[in-house]
């Protein structure tokens, strides 16, 4: 399992692989299970389908690793012109937005935090004067302590802004109990990066194990835990610990990809439980969907059979 998402996490940084699947016009199908179009108002239309059927959402624009500043600036714009569009709509928490710091700068050297901060800090008002707030996605272990830090900063004036922690890195369950505090959101995720032995769990029964501890911090704490899993061992397991801390419904939610278990993403919502679906578009989408395929054999083989049914 382990050695085929590394070579998709490593065909994700290839630019001649690259150019052979975003030119494939069969990728274009498979992305559309996965992507909410390129454009803000291709968002926008998923947006509103989707709260129409019960379901919140936090938005993500695509893009990653940028390589200079004016790239960063661009990527500040781009959310500064999501919040806009959503403003209308007043849909408050309902329709959130999720943002990669590596697309603020996080990486430029000489200073690459403080650039993601600054960029990023306008971000956080713009979302804050709508009454909504932004979650900081979590991406390579070695980016964990500069995107706290820029969390840490941020929650000075916006404390509702969201974290996101990786079940499959070591240090997670320590990162969840600091984080457990009140009016702290935190979503749980497995982790879809490529990590050595030495800071993450390999094993699909540790990377769960882990899960589950996490989990456990956030439940008993007094923050906001964010169940992001499509699993559902981890969501019955979520719901069971819900019941016995004695949350409320609008305590905690569960979050799931756009475009995976939507079925169970209603049926879930229909039960009373908050379910937000974690929504991407823009055109920079090849590294998200490459995460997607090695994520889950299912993504992969339904992405080699819409190949195959073109030729």
């Amino acid at each position: 399992m382990f050695s085929q998402k590394a070579l998709l996490l490593g065909a994700s940084r290839r630019p001649e692989l690259r150019r052979l699947v975003t030119g494939t016009p069969a990728t274009r199908r498979v992305v559309d299970r996965f992507v909410a179009g390129e454009t803000l108002d291709g968002a926008l239309a998923v947006v509103r389908q989707l709260c129409g059927e019960g379901i919140a959402v936090t938005l993500d624009h695509l893009g990653e690793g940028v390589t200079d500043r004016a790239e960063a600036v661009r990527s500040r714009d781009a959310y500064l012109a999501l919040l806009e569009g959503l403003a209308p709509l007043r849909l408050g928490r309902a329709a959130e937005v999720s943002v990669k710091l590596s697309a603020f700068g996080q990486a430029l050297p000489g200073g690459g935090t403080d650039l993601a901060l600054e960029l990023v800090r306008p971000v956080a008002e713009a979302a804050s004067a709508i009454g909504t707030t932004v979650t900081l996605d979590m991406e390579e272990s070695a980016t964990v302590d500069s995107t706290l830090a820029v969390l840490a900063e941020l929650r000075r004036d916006h404390p509702g802004t969201g974290a996101v922690l990786q079940a499959a890195l070591h240090r997670t369950e320590d990162d969840a109990a600091a984080l457990a505090v009140p009016g702290s959101r935190v979503r749980l995720v497995k982790g879809a990066y490529d990590e050595p032995p030495s800071v993450a769990w390999q094993s699909r029964a540790d990377v769960d194990a882990a899960y589950a501890r996490c989990l456990g911090v956030l439940m008993r704490g007094p923050g906001h835990p964010m169940v992001g899993s499509h699993d559902p061992r981890l969501i019955s397991l979520a719901q069971r610990l819900a019941d016995h801390e004695g949350r409320t419904p609008d305590s905690w939610e569960v979050q799931m990809l756009y475009g995976i278990r939507a079925t169970e993403q209603r049926r879930l919502a229909a039960e009373g439980v908050c379910v937000r679906a974690y929504v991407p578009y823009g055109a920079d989408w090849y590294g998200y969907f490459m995460r997607r395929l090695a994520e889950r054999p299912a993504n992969l083989r339904f992405f080699l059979r819409s190949l195959v049914s073109t030729n």
